[in-house]
């Protein structure tokens, strides 16, 4: 979807996303995903859900997870591209299935959802309370999930990702998550460079842009 010129300026100045436009969409390199009943590309491994977060969270919380929920909408070309580049990585779609459920939601679909504070609303309606503009757009929840009790989903997320990311990013945000990095002092732009420093003394192949 488009973004206002403030927005664009705003994620690329802090380093954390490249401009959409120049992005090399290379969805016709690959096969694609299936498609589910809205038109949305989907993955095999994503949770079969009931649409009762807080049930959603309370599962992953006993398998030793978190709780990711991924707002898509059909036609999106940049939903695409994450399917077809990122979450067709193994080693991505291993480490998200390792440390995560993953509920995926149509922007604009009208399936019943209970939030995480009990309110039942249409994906939709959903989307608008938690202040979704854009696609993909990915929410964090982690346990215990009878800490989120009374709040909505969109201000009990432990970090939200808007937009495309390119793969070492977006890899990179579910371990920014999974081991409660945003907890500490810096945040995500100073962790990632740390982390990518570390990765590369490892010796492994790190690409930011």
């Amino acid at each position: 979807m488009m973004r206002t010129r403030r927005e664009m300026l705003t994620l690329t100045g802090a380093g954390l996303l490249l401009p959409l436009a120049p992005v090399a969409l290379r969805a016709t390199e690959k096969p694609e995903p299936p498609r589910n009943d809205d038109g949305l590309h989907t993955q095999p491994w994503f949770h079969e859900s009931f649409l009762d977060l807080k049930e959603d969270l309370t599962e992953a919380e006993k398998a030793g997870k978190s709780l990711a929920v991924m707002f898509e909408q059909r036609g999106c070309p940049y939903c695409k591209e994450m399917h077809v580049t990122n979450l067709s990585d193994p080693e991505i779609a291993s480490y998200i299935q390792k440390h995560f459920l993953v509920v995926q939601l149509n922007l604009y679909g009208a399936r019943t959802v209970t939030d995480f504070d009990g309110k039942e609303l249409e994906e939709r309606a959903l989307a608008r309370r938690w202040g979704v503009n854009f696609t993909p757009t990915i929410y964090y929840f982690v346990p215990p999930a009878a800490a989120l009790a009374g709040k909505d989903g969109g201000s009990a997320a432990a970090w939200k990702l808007i937009g495309y990311w390119k793969p070492f990013h977006f890899h990179q945000t579910f371990a920014y998550v999974h081991e409660r990095a945003y907890a500490a002092p810096g945040g995500f732009q100073k962790w990632l460079g740390e982390r990518a420093e570390k990765l590369r003394a490892e010796g492994k192949d790190v690409r930011l842009w």
